[in-house]
């Protein structure tokens, strides 16, 4: 999608005229999603090595207008690191996580499943990997946020299910945070196989989630139980 389209092409100096003169002029937030909508695009298919003006070619604009909108390519990342990340962040997750009226292994599940639904999505795996190789800080502020958010309430409803103690008589430890992230990144690694390896995915991923919580709570609240009674 583009920008501004012409109506003619073709037609020497009088046809460029005419097109600059039937563009439509948009709304400035108009504008400005269109511009987001696609540098989610260009950015999931090149990386953050693209520069500005291929994607204002795209968008059938000149760079200029592109900076008029975003003053500098970071601030256009971190447009779409908004756009793609924090936007499709669901409060309600961690409301479902902590809701002790369904059983865990039910509340564990229906968050992954939405979870999977949200960043099986090309441009959501695929940028997120340019950005981890590019460095920088677009990827911890958002697994900050992941561990903050997810990591410690699934790691406090486990205990809390199992009658395993709680801060502070027993902090959180880094090896039940990793724990969590062996299960989180099975999720993310579905994504890693489909739109980086080209390798093919079930169409229905919910019997693969369903598979993987199980196994975690299998397995996981034992370890977490060993580390408890380790502790003095």
């Amino acid at each position: 999608m583009t920008v501004g389209d012409t109506s003619d092409r073709a037609g020497g100096k009088g046809g460029r005229a005419k097109a600059v003169s039937g563009r439509r002029r948009l709304p400035p937030d108009e504008r400005e999603r269109l511009i987001v909508a696609e540098a989610v695009k260009f950015f999931a298919e090149v990386g953050f090595e693209g520069h500005t003006r291929d994607l204002a070619r795209r968008l059938n604009i000149t760079q200029p207008l592109l900076y008029r909108y975003f003053p500098s390519k970071e601030a256009l990342i971190d447009r779409v690191y908004q756009e793609v990340y924090v936007n499709r962040w669901n409060p309600a997750w961690e409301a479902l996580i902590e809701d002790r009226t369904q059983p865990l292994a039910q509340r564990l599940i229906a968050y992954y499943r939405d979870y999977a639904r949200t960043i099986l999505d090309p441009a959501w795996i695929r940028i997120f990997l340019f950005a981890g190789l590019k460095g920088g800080r677009l990827n911890a502020r958002f697994l900050d946020m992941v561990r903050e958010r997810i990591f410690t309430r699934v790691i406090r409803e486990i205990r809390v299910d199992r009658g395993l103690p709680l801060p502070p008589e027993l902090p959180f430890t880094e090896i039940e945070y990793e724990l969590v992230w062996g299960l989180h990144a099975s999720i993310f690694y579905i994504g890693i196989r489909k739109w980086i390896y080209g390798l093919p995915i079930p169409d229905d991923v919910n019997p693969i989630v369903d598979a993987k919580v199980t196994a975690f709570l299998e397995g996981v609240p034992a370890v977490m139980r060993q580390l408890a009674a380790a502790k003095p």
